[in-house]
């Protein structure tokens, strides 16, 4: 007969290994975190610059890319009967590189994703770094409107990191450790853009005045060769090679269809719901979609509009960000976090409906009082949707379908967010910032009912 101790030895040895599991998850989570944070702070660097950015190479580059796309647009604005408003050429021109950016990213991450399974998390997180460190040194030197798309353009491709990081917490055994994984991504966003903006702000203002961009970029390049060095020594590998794709081939097959709207607003790829729960899936990817759309658009022109009407300089545009990063930080750590299930679908609508005024106080404003009461409604109610509809989302589908509903949700937004600030400039370039914010604002119903429309769902991995 056993005794009591031998039969306790199994037991105890499960105990070590879930011990151990679990300081390895803390450490990869750890790990995580600093790279993203390190990363989201020279991302954000560029955020309070952009409007005195344009405005530099409006004044230097007229020979150059600025001038010749500057005469198009004039062209253009000429054929329609829009007023010469050069000074919002500006605003035109940042949705043109913000939705640049973002459909860049929108097109590498899954392939970056694909390439991952195959060589591994370590090797394409590297890799990503060392793209985005390369577009931080030509910002460096873009001294012409030309350099500085090529910058935009590396930095675009390169940005992989985030989708990575979301892998990474994915290869985690643990699902509690899974949950705080998600969670450690949310805070460095919020840390990122709460601090980043700032710091950007602080160094163009020490910076020499003719080329005001250069300290602020060499302090991302700086960040970013951090992180390099930071990813080779101390981020661990979390995709064993007995795991690993053996080919490309299945992987290149899911991104191509990441990158397929039609595929992915019918979420196609989900299998083995029902024709209701498949509706509703549908419904709100497409709500998703819309609301992230709007949003996007109407919150990139948020540092055009002050700087053309308040004449914000850098270091007032990275107050303004700090005021929203803070609301934001204390709504998620405080609100959103304590949100009943089941109330997601309630919290997200009353939160774009809270959107409508903030937007119509924001294109109304002509005080910076009545401004940052919208802004301060802005930020409270941008805090809570995009959590919600993530949440309800991720409701549909069993246990091996939950990465491939959050994948088609994670690409509708980064679709949403590349088509978003082209289109709000242009409404912004062509009628101003009032029938701008007004329109984005009221057209917000438009998912609200959407959502309203939605039969929402329980998980049946809780089950």
């Amino acid at each position: 007969m056993a005794t009591k101790q031998e039969r306790s030895r199994p037991e105890s040895a499960f105990q070590d290994n879930v011990e151990e599991g679990d300081k390895n998850d803390s450490r990869v989570l750890l790990a995580v975190f600093v790279l993203l944070l390190v990363d989201l702070l020279a991302f954000t660097v560029i955020l309070p610059l952009m409007p005195s950015l344009l405005d530099y190479y409006g004044q230097v580059d007229q020979g150059g890319l600025y001038g010749a796309i500057q005469e198009y647009v004039d062209w253009f604005a000429l054929t329609l009967g829009i007023p010469q408003t050069r000074r919002f050429n500006a605003v035109l021109f940042g949705g043109i590189l913000g939705s640049l950016f973002s459909l860049l990213q929108f097109l590498s991450a899954p392939l970056i994703g694909a390439l991952s399974d195959v060589y591994g998390r370590k090797p394409l997180m590297l890799l990503s770094a060392v793209g985005i460190a390369c577009s931080y040194s030509v910002w460096a030197v873009s001294y012409t409107f030309g350099v500085f798309v090529l910058a935009r353009v590396l930095g675009g491709i390169s940005k992989g990191n985030v989708s990575l990081a979301t892998a990474v917490v994915a290869d985690l055994k643990s699902a509690k450790s899974k949950g705080h994984g998600m969670a450690v991504i949310g805070i460095a966003f919020s840390l990122g853009f709460l601090v980043g903006p700032s710091i950007g702000a602080w160094f163009s203002r020490i910076s020499d005045e003719g080329h005001f961009f250069s300290t602020p970029a060499l302090f991302a390049l700086t960040l970013s060769i951090c992180n390099i060095v930071f990813i080779t020594f101390f981020l661990p590998e979390t995709l064993p090679k007995e795991k690993r794709a053996k080919s490309i081939g299945n992987g290149l097959s899911e991104a191509s269809f990441l990158i397929n709207p039609p595929s992915l607003f019918s979420f196609s790829a989900v299998k083995n719901l029902t024709k209701k729960e498949l509706e509703s899936l549908q419904s709100l990817g497409s709500t998703y979609f819309l609301y992230l759309f709007l949003f996007s658009g109407l919150e990139y022109t948020l540092t055009f509009l002050t700087h053309n009407k308040f004449q914000y300089t850098s270091m007032q545009q990275g107050r303004m960000f700090l005021y929203m990063g803070l609301i934001m930080l204390v709504t998620q750590g405080g609100y959103s976090r304590r949100i009943s299930p089941g109330t997601e679908k309630k919290i997200a609508s009353r939160g774009m409906a809270i959107l409508v005024p903030s937007f119509l106080l924001i294109g109304a404003a002509e005080s910076t009082l009545l401004f940052y009461v919208g802004l301060g409604l802005f930020s409270f109610a941008s805090a809570t949707v995009v959590p919600c509809l993530t949440a309800m989302t991720s409701a549909y589908g069993g246990t091996d379908q939950k990465g491939t509903v959050m994948g088609i949700l994670r690409s509708l937004g980064a679709l949403a967010r590349a088509l978003g600030p082209v289109a709000a400039s242009t409404v912004y370039w062509g009628l101003g910032a009032l029938p701008c914010y007004a329109m984005g604002g009221l057209l917000l119903f438009i998912p609200v009912l959407m959502l309203a429309k939605v039969q929402t769902t329980t998980d049946k991995t809780d089950e």
